[in-house]
């Protein structure tokens, strides 16, 4: 119906493929990732509040040490100094940071232990510290499918998380979502269970 709804013919290098499976999206996608591709990710309903929590993001290879810098090139265009936060598997996040509770809403700051600065460096800012967001099968099962297939494929089970716009407000709607990919750098939207990519 998202499809049907919006005119197609207005963005002709588009390509979209429909995925009954879920799981067969998130191997897709968690390779994609792998290769430094910058994937919008649209599912469900809005989150409530100023944060990306998973349904409407912007994802992102955390291990790539150059990955802040080519999302404010290719997208973003905000000052260089401004961090990207961590989605992390929550079984995980005391082997990366000094935390000591859960954060699901992405409200506090920890301190990086040297695994995360090694291993994460995307995700890390320069005092060493990250706004971190953990998040387990019951809060979303699909981004937590895809935290798991990028940690089979590196090891790492956590992914770059930031908001879906691009000096707007966060993309709540369909429509506006596709617009700002089409006329973004970003390389792939995953909207449900389709996914869409440029020629």
């Amino acid at each position: 119906e998202i499809v049907d709804n919006y005119n197609l013919n207005k963005s002709e290098s588009i390509n979209y493929e429909y995925f009954e499976d879920f799981s067969k999206l998130t191997t897709l996608i968690s390779e994609k990732i792998s290769s430094n591709k910058l994937i919008a990710w649209f599912q469900g309903k809005s989150e409530f509040g100023p944060r990306a929590l998973g349904n409407r993001s912007l994802l992102a290879n955390p291990t790539n040490p150059k990955i802040k810098d080519i999302i404010n090139e290719k997208i973003k265009k905000r000052e260089s100094f401004r961090p990207f936060a961590p989605i992390i598997l929550e079984e995980y996040f005391s082997d990366y940071f000094h935390q000591k509770f859960p954060s699901p809403f992405m409200t506090f700051v920890f301190k990086a232990k040297k695994k995360a600065i090694e291993e994460i460096p995307g995700v890390i800012h320069v005092n060493c510290t990250s706004r971190v967001q953990t998040i387990n099968e019951k809060q979303n099962p699909k981004i937590y499918d895809l935290l798991n297939k990028f940690k089979k494929l590196n090891g790492v089970p956590v992914l770059l998380n930031t908001s879906l716009n691009i000096n707007e407000p966060i993309n709540n709607d369909p429509i506006t979502a596709f617009e700002t990919y089409t006329k973004s750098n970003i390389d792939i939207l995953v909207m449900e269970n389709y996914v869409f990519s440029k020629k």
